[in-house]
């Protein structure tokens, strides 16, 4: 399983969890996946049109368990974009597909924690070395994000800290290899995690 640090979108100024707007789309908002885990199938605009394809099942699947009460974290803003002509010259297929998912503790005060998502990154990348050696076609990368965060603030108790932002791609020479390329890495993603909350070393103690 390829991963590796990645240097992401310019983020000068801190976002807000929860987020009030988008920077590209002002019709986007948040929703809080943790009281609502029924609008995970309804409300992300990005996927939903590609549902007939398993990887996105396994995406859907993925969230419903980061914001259960089984899983010490919760996600924030997801983006993907479907199948679409390679940018990337050094991986000799025709398309890629490539998103985004925002990750946090849902215990906010330790996302303010020094050095605790940067450990949490650390521990995510030692995960997925470990898993899927010959899988050539996906690549996730991850990329400190800084989150001022609100309910934080209005109880006058340091509020600006960060997330974890997790990127993917995809590739394959058609829609049907590129998506089964991405199922592929989201199971991976998904077993990566939940290692993560299960470790003794890491997980809830991350």
């Amino acid at each position: 399983m390829q991963t590796g640090e990645y240097d992401g979108a310019a983020f000068k100024e801190p976002r807000s969890h929860p987020w009030t707007d988008a920077r590209s789309n002002a019709a986007c908002r948040y929703y809080d996946f943790t009281a609502a885990p029924a609008l995970i199938r309804t409300e992300l605009e990005d996927f939903v049109p590609w549902a007939q394809y398993p990887a996105i099942e396994s995406f859907f699947r993925l969230l419903e368990w980061l914001n259960s009460d089984a899983s010490p974290f919760e996600s924030n803003d997801c983006e993907f974009s479907g199948p679409a002509p390679n940018e990337h010259p050094g991986i000799a297929k025709s398309l890629q597909c490539t998103g985004r998912v925002m990750l946090l503790f849902s215990t906010l005060g330790r996302n303010t924690a020094p050095g605790e998502i940067e450990q949490l990154s650390t521990e995510l990348h030692r995960q997925l070395a470990q898993l899927d050696p010959e899988f050539q076609y996906g690549m996730i990368g991850t990329t400190r994000i800084p989150v001022r965060y609100l309910a934080l603030k209005a109880a006058r108790q340091p509020s600006l800290g960060a997330q974890l932002m997790l990127s993917f791609w995809a590739w394959g020479d058609d829609a049907a290899e590129t998506m089964s390329n991405l199922e592929r890495l989201i199971v991976n993603l998904g077993s990566g995690l939940r290692g993560l909350a299960e470790s003794p070393a890491s997980g809830s103690h991350v």
